[in-house]
């Protein structure tokens, strides 16, 4: 069997070695006759899986004592409710910034739920192909957190960036953010954030899990109507399990965390790659005479790289030779059109340098 290279967005590539660990663990976990799939979440030999895994993440990220981990269901999407539900219960509003398209499904659900949600700051007067300043960040008087997007995995604009979470009075609130597409992809300062949340099925793992990172102190502003299942309090409370998690989800998600602990050696070097592998593939964009990249430099994603053809009649073509050379996957986001390369931490070096080669034999040819 050969396997290609996935550029997809998510659910994304999974390093070979994890694949391979979980193919030979499939059937019989380690001797106990049966697969991870099939154990109870409340067997010993499945508590100290999740409770490695958590410990993994932990030391991955430096992640302080005073946080909590949780590991749960929905995809980011449903921490849209979530949030605000754990978060709105003393009053005032959310208030976000506004960088594409995921940002954007946040404020609307905020919206639909609680009727307000101001955009403090946007990118989209200038096309989201730049976020806004820290200046440009004025929060309300009343705001309860800030949350942002740190990385539109769509439109391929990232932050530069921490951003404060100030209100006018000084009064600072919980910085909110979705890190999706760029948790692990590097060192992270979790103690700016009051909750980070991520969907697993790009850097993480397989769909279907989603990791909270929760200030303790946080865990008791709930809004009394808010969902049980949506309760950061009872899900740290029940370690996670307040009904039957995703397992093999959160099984393989810690072979990845170990893969970066043993195989690449931790996230300072797991950054350094990223770097590599972004800086050669903006190189031959910018190089270019077909091809090109509409995010200012300062906020080019790493881990999303769109672009486009000069010729969009080249589009199909491009598409069906790359897919045939075994380079999978690029078709850009259907919202936005033209290609995406998503870089993310188990796309290898040599995938970069497989699509780049590519690129540059085929505007020789067609360009």
């Amino acid at each position: 069997m050969t396997r290609h290279y996935n550029f997809c967005a998510g659910p994304a590539a999974l390093p070979a070695a994890v694949l391979e660990r979980a193919r030979d663990e499939m059937l019989d976990y380690r001797g106990h006759g049966l697969s991870v799939m099939e154990m109870s979440h409340r067997a010993p030999e499945y508590v100290a899986i999740a409770r490695q895994a958590e410990a993994d993440l932990r030391e991955l990220l430096a992640i302080p004592d005073h946080y909590r981990v949780l590991f749960t269901q929905g995809g980011a999407t449903l921490q849209f409710a979530a949030v605000p539900y754990n978060l709105l219960g003393r009053g005032g509003r959310a208030n976000f910034l506004h960088t594409g398209i995921w940002g954007s499904k946040a404020v609307a659900e905020a919206r639909h739920l609680f009727g307000d949600a101001p955009v403090v700051a946007s990118s989209e007067a200038n096309g989201h192909s730049a976020v806004p300043r820290p200046d440009d960040i004025v929060l309300t008087e009343d705001a309860a957190y800030l949350h942002y997007t740190a990385n539109e995995t769509i439109g391929g604009l990232e932050f530069d960036f921490v951003p404060e979470a100030v209100r006018p009075d000084g009064g600072e609130v919980p910085l909110v953010c979705d890190m999706s597409s760029s948790i692990l992809s590097g060192p992270l300062d979790v103690s700016k954030f009051g909750i980070i949340y991520a969907g697993a099925q790009k850097n993480i793992g397989p769909a279907g899990l989603v990791v909270v990172i929760v200030r303790e102190d946080l865990l008791d502003r709930a809004r009394p109507d808010m969902p049980s299942l949506f309760d950061y309090r009872a899900l740290a409370d029940a370690g996670s399990m307040i009904n039957t998690p995703a397992t093999y989800s959160w099984y393989l998600a810690g072979l990845v965390f170990q893969w970066l602990k043993h195989d690449i050696g931790g996230l300072a070097a797991m950054n350094a790659i990223n770097d590599r592998k972004a800086a050669k593939l903006y190189a031959a964009i910018d190089s270019s005479e077909l091809y090109a990249n509409p995010i200012a430099l300062r906020n080019r994603s790493r881990m999303n790289v769109p672009f486009v053809l000069a010729d969009e009649r080249l589009d199909k073509p491009f598409l069906a030779e790359a897919d045939a050379a075994g380079l999978l996957n690029l078709k850009g986001h259907r919202s936005v059109g033209g290609m995406r390369a998503s870089l993310y931490n188990a796309v290898p070096e040599a995938a970069v340098d497989a699509l780049i080669a590519f690129m540059a034999d085929f505007e020789q040819r067609r360009g």
